[in-house]
């Protein structure tokens, strides 16, 4: 029987929608931006396969699991995060608890991929954000400052890219692995 696969995406700065290219192509499935795709649509599919970027603590576009849950929950549903922190598991879980309600967690899988950033390629609002934090965090003594704040210092004079076609690889091992049950 064949598995009927959709990866859909929300993308801001274009990290989501690489890794959801590249994920789409190795599982030979349909592609669609979220707005691009609706409830009526996901019928056709056995496995769907979320991915959004973690802005300020909230995964882009992710109202629309959420929002389409009855009609999906009985599919192998995934849903994967791009963000700029290394993967962490109480980082991950607090973003679950603040996005998605637990019944729908308990029951779709879950990933973390590492993004990009280049200050220069921000939207004005982001930029402003960004210097808003690079200030707040140079007031702090040098002692104080995270991993993560270091990363946002840096940012600013020099794009970081931990893009990495590889991490895709758990992924499509889980959703593989899954087609064989069905």
């Amino acid at each position: 029987m064949e598995n009927k696969i959709a990866v859909i995406y929300k993308s801001k700065y274009g990290a989501t929608k690489r890794y959801a290219g590249w994920i789409a192509l190795k599982l030979d499935a349909d592609l669609y931006e979220v707005s691009d795709i609706g409830k009526k649509d996901l019928k056709a599919y056995d496995t769907i396969i979320y991915g959004g970027p973690l802005y300020i603590g909230k995964i882009k576009g992710i109202k629309f699991i959420t929002n389409n849950y009855e009609y999906i929950k009985e599919k192998n549903v995934c849903v994967f995060m791009v963000g700029m922190r290394e993967f962490n598991d109480e980082y991950i879980n607090f973003t679950l608890e603040n996005n998605i309600p637990k019944e729908i967690t308990d029951n779709i899988k879950i990933f973390y991929f590492r993004g990009k950033m280049n200050y220069q390629e921000l939207s004005l609002k982001d930029k402003i954000l960004m210097t808003g934090l690079r200030v707040s965090i140079s007031n702090k003594k040098q002692s104080d400052i995270s991993d993560d704040e270091k990363m946002i210092l840096e940012v600013i004079n020099k794009p970081i890219d931990y893009i990495d076609k590889k991490s895709i690889d758990i992924l499509l091992n889980n959703v593989c692995s899954n087609n064989e049950e069905l």
